[in-house]
Parts: C-alpha cells; sequence; structure tokens
C-alpha cells in the first residue's frame, strides 16, 4: 500500500512540474513572439518618416492622410503598454493603408524610385508583421488554453500564470478604406 502511494505521488510531482514547466515556457513564447513583432513595428517607424518625406512634395491634397499616419506612429512609440500600443499599431496600419491606395492617384510619385524603394520596404515589412502577429496569436491561444483547461489550470492559477492578449483589430480599423480613384491628382 506504502509503495502504491509514493508511486502515485511521485507521478503527481512529475505531472506538476511538467505541467509548470509547460507553462512558463509557453509564457516564454509569448514574450519572445511579441519581441518578434517589436522588430517589425520598429522597422516600420523607421520607414514611416521616410516614406512621408518623400511623397510630401507630391500629395498636397493628402495632408490629412499623411498626418494621421505621423500621429498614429508618434502615438505608438509613446504608447505606455502593450494595449495601447497594439491599439496605435492598428491605427498606423489603417493610415498606411490608406497613404499606399491614394498614391496610385500620383503617377510622378508611383514612378519616383526612391518612393518605390519605400514602398517595396513598407510592404514587405507590413507582410512580416502580419505574419508575426499570427505567431503572436498562435502561441497566446496555447497559453490561454493551458492557463484555462483542467488539469493545468490547478498549476497556472496557483503560480500566478495569467492568460496573455491577443493582438487584434479594433472593429473601427477593421473597415476597408474608402479611396476615390476618379480624384485628379495635382501634376508636378
Amino acid at each position: 500500500m506504502g509503495l502504491v502511494f509514493f508511486i502515485i505521488l511521485v507521478a503527481v510531482v512529475a505531472w506538476g512540474v511538467l505541467a509548470y514547466n509547460r507553462l512558463v515556457s509557453l509564457r516564454n513564447q509569448v514574450d519572445n513572439s511579441w519581441r518578434q513583432i517589436d522588430v517589425q513595428l520598429k522597422r516600420r517607424h523607421d520607414l514611416i518618416p521616410n516614406l512621408v518625406e518623400a511623397v510630401k512634395g507630391y500629395m498636397q491634397f493628402e495632408r490629412d492622410t499623411l498626418t494621421q499616419v505621423v500621429e498614429a506612429r508618434a502615438k505608438a512609440i509613446s504608447a505606455p503598454d502593450q494595449t495601447s500600443r497594439m491599439a496605435a499599431e492598428n491605427q498606423i496600419t489603417t493610415g498606411l493603408g490608406r497613404l499606399l491606395a491614394v498614391m496610385e492617384n500620383y503617377p510622378q510619385l508611383k514612378s519616383d524610385q526612391n518612393v518605390l524603394r519605400l514602398q517595396e520596404e513598407l510592404t514587405t515589412t507590413e507582410n512580416q508583421i502580419a505574419f508575426s502577429r499570427q505567431a503572436y496569436n498562435d502561441v497566446v491561444l496555447e497559453m490561454n488554453n493551458s492557463t484555462e483547461t483542467f488539469p493545468s489550470n490547478f498549476i497556472a492559477n496557483n503560480f500566478g500564470f495569467k492568460k496573455a492578449e491577443y493582438f487584434k483589430i479594433a472593429p473601427e480599423d477593421q473597415a476597408v478604406p474608402k479611396v476615390d480613384l476618379a480624384m485628379t491628382a495635382p501634376r508636378a
């Protein structure tokens, strides 16, 4: 009887150690995934001023779009926490989408090599951000499943593991930007 109790005790302790280690690993993966997004966001933040400066002269009638992108970038850089930063980054994504769509109305702008290079780098960065967000949300799903499902939730609750927050797009930012292609652009 004592041997059976000992084996059960060892099995329970081993399971507890494994569950704890898995939760620590998932928490670290969530942090790492966020840092991967951070790297891409930093690159985007670095590209935005160059793109805005390159298109400013051409886009005299699109000052609002340029201002929105620059303001969203400033908000993202100074965001005090992860939730605020996610909201600001979503505004940048929306603003950049509008900016790139509006740029289609300016033939000289579309043929400028500096603008083309910046646009290509920004598009590549946006794709990498989207991929990193997806990877982050996949790890968050795994972490949240482990903190909520039995029996690992027992370890999570007793050792202070918390659910992670998904990277999500605000409903107002999910709307497709409206672009008026009939607008005539000034020819410089």
